[in-house]
């Protein structure tokens, strides 16, 4: 049979993340790890789509039947292209979920799928709703670099080994059966004007926590309707990045007690949309000054409510110099799911 066309519009496809629904025949992806699930009865797929392009390699993610496959790299920028996701599958029922991999280095224009069978009603959405708001850590950045568990980034890697699926916010929503929208960015800090996102005009969490397209190399920014998702846990991890261009936090009063109240400013905002959200404050096992965890337990200290914990990693800020590998990630979301088990099943009501 001819290849049958499934718009974006369609009801069959589940939408995660926070997406750019307007154009709804064009909808836009710009967080990393959003991503389309559906089931069909088919052998094979493509998809349609326009990517823009900033830096890096730039790759669609696959996961079928739950098996994550390899990524499949976006080679052809700024115009309409169809790209080969998968053939020769076995003629049952499939599960397929598309993702984006990466962060700001793309968004891409999702136009649509090609599938040589009918699709199915689409997979149930998971009553559990998670948010993350990091840096490339929590977007899962060079963690496939295997050969460097423990060790620096290996020179130039330009994104080919970064990949949202084995990220630790995305490991601990699966294991905790949640949704996540993951509001993480690579080098980004709390403030503006410091941090590595957006050179040389550095742009902090304080900028981006609230928009929908927040990356002004493509276009208009815009804000987010908070009404569309309201997470029941919600895991904020600045502090990595804050450091540049100067590790001031414990060494100079009024620049820490400065971020302190930023930093306290942001989950007030976030509390507002989420009154009723379990906060967990963290940075990672990356390697850092512990003064900054310090500074998070203190935040959490003055605000003193009972769901704004402070959470640290086993090797917190001590585990390694690069980025977090695949096992890396994989035990702190062991950690972070079962410190977050640990508040009962009410947090999820």
């Amino acid at each position: 049979m001819s290849d049958c066309f499934i718009p974006p519009s369609s009801t069959a496809l589940l939408y995660t993340g926070r997406i750019d629904f307007t154009k709804p025949e064009a909808p836009c992806f710009i967080y990393v790890g959003s991503s389309i699930a559906f089931r069909f009865c088919g052998t094979k797929v493509s998809m349609k789509l326009k990517n823009y392009h900033s830096c890096y390699h730039n790759y669609i993610g696959v996961v079928i039947d739950g098996q994550v496959q390899e990524k499949i790299e976006i080679k052809v920028h700024g115009e309409e292209i169809i790209l080969p996701i998968c053939a020769g599958l076995s003629k049952e029922t499939h599960e397929i979920i598309l993702y984006k991999c990466q962060d700001a280095s793309h968004y891409f224009d999702f136009l649509g799928l090609f599938l040589d069978a009918k699709i199915l009603p689409p997979p149930a959405r998971p009553k559990r709703r998670m948010e993350c708001y990091g840096d490339s850590v929590s977007a899962g950045e060079v963690c496939e670099a295997l050969d460097c568990v423990g060790k620096p980034d290996p020179p130039a890697h330009d994104g080919v080994y970064s990949n949202s699926w084995y990220s630790y916010a995305f490991l601990t929503a699966r294991k905790l059966g949640a949704e996540l929208h993951d509001i993480a960015q690579g080098g980004i800090a709390l403030l503006d004007k410091t941090g590595y996102f957006h050179a040389p005009d550095y742009v902090g969490m304080e900028s981006v926590w609230d928009k929908l397209r927040y990356c002004d190399y493509f276009g208009e920014i815009s804000p987010w309707d908070f009404s569309l998702y309201t997470p029941h846990i919600v895991i904020i991890a600045i502090g990595q990045n804050d450091s540049n261009p100067q590790d001031y936090m414990g060494r100079d009063i009024e620049k820490s007690n400065h971020w302190k109240q930023h930093y306290i400013t942001l989950i007030k905002n976030l509390r507002e949309k989420y009154p009723f959200a379990l906060f967990v404050l963290a940075t990672t096992v990356l390697c850092h000054d512990a003064a900054w965890d310090r500074a998070l337990e203190e935040i959490a200290e003055e605000l003193s409510d009972p769901k704004i914990v402070h959470f640290l990693y086993s090797e917190n800020g001590c585990k390694t110099p690069g980025h977090i590998r695949i096992p890396e990630a994989e035990k702190m979301a062991e950690e972070l799911a079962e410190f977050i088990n640990g508040f009962g099943e009410e947090i999820w009501q």
